[in-house]
């Protein structure tokens, strides 16, 4: 888990000058993703829970603070800063945020933080980066899921991932947007998500010929084994495999036709009475390709989806800022927005509403706290940490995966395309509206 200094140097300059203001108000930020990547129709909110682990753990060390004040921006700082503030302060705010597995859209808050500002500033960067990669990576697995319609999905990213970190919230992000296991160990080992494994092309290559490759697999892992096939020939290998009676649980295809290549692997299958080896299939997927084997009718039982997946390679950023909404002023919570060109936010504490009709979701409605929402609208919305202390439990991915996956579905169908998708309404609150016409009718803001 990054530690305290998981942070950009402006936020440090600022909390110094906070410090010597000797005011720290009460302010809320929000987080949120300006515009959708053009192929995506929908987002699927993740990283929630390590967000929160991060807050829970959140402070700064001797050595940090002894680092920091060797850094040539902070010099000049008062000593007091270090000795009194950084070492003493901890996460004692409000989070209140859309659970994971939920459809997000742009402009809406994923999460709010009310806390004095300093804190809430000095959080921004380790917020933002938790939760928009994980979230990338969720999306990015929803829909490979969608495509695969029905067949198994396998998180094989590890080794193309941007570090062993990375990886690892990867890992987790794809089994809460569908995925139905991973092949890292360390996320099987720290969420409890289901590993997966076959054999890697070097086991093959390792030993005497490609038989005994795998009926040496197999004298460890039994009618378990799943066993790589596309070393040398895939369809000379199916038929060892049926020649010398072996019975594995299923083979793996890295390359070639993979359609044609499968129908003649099943076929080999079957003839042999091997119809309960499944056939998984990988090599440089995506839900594009994943789609045009399902459709093409290839007799592929599951997919194992590695880079695409874990650098969610055709979105791998999303357009996510962490703005001021308003701050206490004599006693009161302003609201506040920035009026800048193309980067304009909304005032005030929001909540999110959506709206289902009969068939399924049918609009989200973006309002204020204090509004009552709309008839028929459910609040995304709900506090898991206050004052510090987090107030709502922790949830398995597999509850999370259950949670995308009928969230999903209730979407409408043009906003699911993987092509073109259409975009889902998304409207602001009378009260909202009429709150941006105020505020922004008074500003700019600019004291003497």
């Amino acid at each position: 888990m990054p530690g305290a200094l998981s942070t950009d140097l402006y936020e440090l300059t600022m909390a110094a000058g906070y410090y010597a203001s000797g005011e720290s108000p009460q302010a809320s930020f929000e987080l949120f993703v300006r515009e959708l990547p053009a192929t995506r129709g929908y987002l699927v909110a993740a990283g929630l829970e390590s967000a929160v682990v991060y807050l829970q753990n959140w402070h700064y060390t001797a050595d940090q603070v002894a680092y920091l004040r060797s850094v040539p921006a902070l010099q000049g700082v008062a000593a007091a800063f270090f000795d009194e503030y950084l070492r003493q302060v901890r996460f004692t705010g409000d989070v209140w945020a859309v659970p994971e597995g939920t459809p997000v859209f742009a402009g809406e808050p994923l999460l709010r933080v009310t806390a004095p500002v300093t804190e809430a500033q000095l959080i921004e960067t380790a917020l933002l980066s938790t939760i928009l990669f994980q979230t990338s990576v969720a999306s990015k697995a929803a829909r490979i899921v969608d495509a695969a319609a029905g067949r198994a999905v396998i998180e094989f990213g590890g080794r193309r991932a941007h570090g062993t970190e990375a990886a690892l919230y990867a890992a987790r992000a794809a089994c809460l947007g569908g995925c139905q296991a991973t092949s890292n160990l360390e996320a099987g080992f720290r969420f409890g998500v289901p590993v997966s494994g076959t054999m890697a092309h070097s086991w093959v290559m390792a030993q005497p010929n490609e038989l005994t490759a795998f009926r040496r697999y197999m004298d460890v892992y039994g009618r378990r084994s799943v066993l790589l096939v596309d070393t040398y020939d895939s369809i000379a290998a199916a038929q060892l495999i049926v020649s010398a009676g072996l019975r594995p649980a299923g083979v793996r295809l890295d390359s070639g036709d993979l359609v044609g290549l499968s129908r003649a692997v099943r076929a080999t299958l079957d003839a042999g009475r091997l119809t309960e080896t499944k056939i998984l299939v990988s090599g440089d997927l995506d839900e594009h390709r994943v789609a045009e084997l399902v459709s093409s009718g290839a007799p592929i039982d599951g997919f194992g989806v590695g880079t695409a997946l874990s650098t969610a390679s055709d979105a791998p950023s999303l357009s996510g800022v962490y703005k001021l909404v308003e701050i206490e002023r004599d006693g009161l919570m302003m609201p506040l927005m920035k009026l800048s060109p193309g980067k304009k936010t909304l005032p005030g504490a929001k909540q999110v509403w959506r709206v289902n009709s009969a068939t399924g979701s049918s609009r989200d409605v973006i309002g204020l706290v204090a509004e009552e929402g709309p008839a028929g609208g459910e609040p995304l919305m709900s506090q898991v940490i206050r004052d510090g202390v987090p107030v709502q439990p922790s949830r398995s991915i597999a509850e999370l995966r259950d949670i995308c996956l009928a969230a999903v579905r209730k979407l409408p169908a043009s906003v699911q395309q993987r092509r073109d998708p259409a975009v889902y309404p998304v409207v602001l609150s009378d009260e909202l509206e009429r709150l941006v016409s105020r505020v922004q009718t008074a500003l700019p803001g600019r004291g003497a």
